[in-house]
C-alpha cells in the first residue's frame, strides 16, 4: 500500500454555492499532483449551498454546511472514496449561514456567520450527526458599519495541541480560545479567554505553523495578517503585516490562508477589487516577510487549496465560475498558471482527501 506522500492521485472535493444556478451541488474530481490533470467522478445533487466542507475522521465521512439564512443545516455524508461518492446520512440544524465546519472522531462544529455562533453536534457510530449538544452564542460589536454590529463567527479551528478550539469573530474583532471537552455535551466548550485585535480587522481564517509553535490570521476588513506565537492554549502577537501593496486604495475583501506543505511559505488570497495572493516567507522566529504577489486570473478567491505534495496551488473563484490551476516553485513560493481551469459553478471550498 503506499503511503500517504507518494500518492499521486487524490480526490478534490468541491463545495459550492448551488442558489447561483449554476451548481449542483458538491463535486468530486481526481487530481493527479505529477501533472495536474483532473477527471470528474461524481456530483453529489439536491445539497443546498454546500459553501464549507470538512472531511471526517478515517476519509469516511464528509461534513457540509448548508449555508441558508434561518434555514440553515449541516449534513452528514458517508464518503466512497475510490468511487468519489456521497451518501447523504442526516443533517441538523445550526444557527444562520454557517460558514466553516470542522470535524474530529468525536465532534462536528459548525461556525455560524450570521447567528454569531457555534453549533457542537456529536457523531454517531454510522457517522450522522447527533442532536445538538451547545449552541455558544457571541455578543458584541465593532467599529466598522455594517459589518461589525453584531458578533460573525467565521472560523472554528482545533489546536495542533487538540485540547482547545480557536474561534475568529469577525463581528467583534476577537480571538476566543475555548478548552476542548470532546466526551460531554453542554461542556463540550468552555470558554478560556479571548483576544482584541486591531479594531476593523475583521478576523476571518487563521492557520498554525508546521511545529505547531506560529499562528497566522487573516482579517477580512483590513487584509491584515497578524501573526502570534502559540504555546498550550495561549496566543500572544508578534508582528502585524498586510496582504496589499504600499499605496493600494482599491476594496479588500481578504478571505483564505495556508501554509506550503512543507511549512516554509504562507499565502493569502484578497478578493475585493485586488483579485490577488500575496506570497510570504516564514522567517527565524516565525516572522513574515512578503516574497509577492500573483493574480488569481479570476473573480473572487474565496477558497484556495494547495496539494498535498506543494506542487500545486488551486484557486476557486466565485464569481468567474471557475478553478485556477497554480504551479509552485518550492523553492521561492512563486506562482505560475499551468493553463488549467475546472469549470464549476460557484466554488467556495476545495478540499483534498486520499483516494484509498
Amino acid at each position: 500500500m503506499q503511503s500517504y506522500a507518494q500518492q499521486t492521485d487524490y480526490n478534490l472535493i468541491i463545495g459550492t454555492y448551488t442558489n447561483t444556478g449554476k451548481s449542483e451541488g458538491i463535486y468530486v474530481y481526481d487530481f493527479n499532483t505529477n501533472t495536474a490533470d483532473f477527471k470528474a467522478k461524481s456530483i453529489t445533487k439536491n445539497v443546498e449551498n454546500p459553501s464549507y466542507l470538512a472531511l471526517g475522521t478515517g476519509n469516511k465521512t464528509i461534513y457540509a454546511v448548508n449555508e441558508t439564512g434561518e434555514t440553515s443545516a449541516v449534513s452528514a455524508f458517508r464518503f466512497d472514496a475510490a468511487s468519489g461518492k456521497l451518501t447523504f446520512l442526516n443533517k441538523q440544524a445550526t444557527g444562520a449561514d454557517p460558514c466553516y465546519v470542522i470535524a474530529d472522531q468525536k465532534n462536528v462544529i459548525t461556525a455560524n456567520y450570521s447567528g454569531g455562533s457555534l453549533s457542537t453536534f456529536g457523531i454517531k457510530k454510522d457517522g450522522s450527526l447527533s442532536a445538538l449538544k451547545l449552541l455558544t452564542q457571541h455578543t458584541g460589536k465593532s467599529i466598522v458599519k455594517p459589518q461589525q454590529d453584531q458578533p460573525h463567527v467565521h472560523m472554528a479551528q482545533f489546536t495542533p495541541d487538540g485540547k482547545y478550539i480557536v474561534v475568529n469573530d469577525l463581528g467583534t474583532d476577537k480571538i476566543f480560545l475555548y478548552k476542548y471537552n470532546p466526551g460531554l455535551n453542554e461542556k463540550v466548550l468552555q470558554v478560556q479567554y479571548s483576544i482584541d485585535v486591531t479594531p476593523g480587522t475583521g478576523p476571518r481564517h487563521l492557520v498554525f505553523s508546521k511545529d505547531g509553535k506560529y499562528a497566522y490570521l487573516v482579517g477580512e476588513i483590513n487584509a491584515g495578517i497578524t501573526a502570534f506565537s502559540y504555546s498550550d492554549g495561549n496566543l500572544n502577537e508578534i508582528q502585524q503585516t498586510k496582504l496589499t501593496e504600499d499605496g493600494f486604495t482599491g476594496q479588500n475583501g481578504a478571505a483564505d490562508i495556508h501554509l506550503s506543505p512543507d511549512g516554509k511559505f504562507l499565502y493569502a488570497s484578497n478578493r475585493g477589487s485586488e483579485n490577488k495572493i500575496t506570497i510570504f516567507a516564514i522567517e527565524k522566529g516565525g516572522l513574515l516577510s512578503i516574497r509577492g504577489y500573483a493574480s488569481t486570473l479570476g473573480k473572487g478567491p474565496r477558497n484556495f487549496v494547495i496539494d498535498p505534495s506543494g506542487k500545486y496551488l488551486l484557486v476557486g473563484h466565485q464569481y468567474t465560475n471557475n478553478v485556477v490551476i497554480f504551479e509552485r516553485n518550492q523553492e521561492t513560493g512563486d506562482l505560475k498558471d499551468t493553463g488549467k481551469r475546472i469549470e464549476v459553478g460557484a466554488p467556495v471550498c476545495l478540499l483534498f482527501a486520499p483516494v484509498k
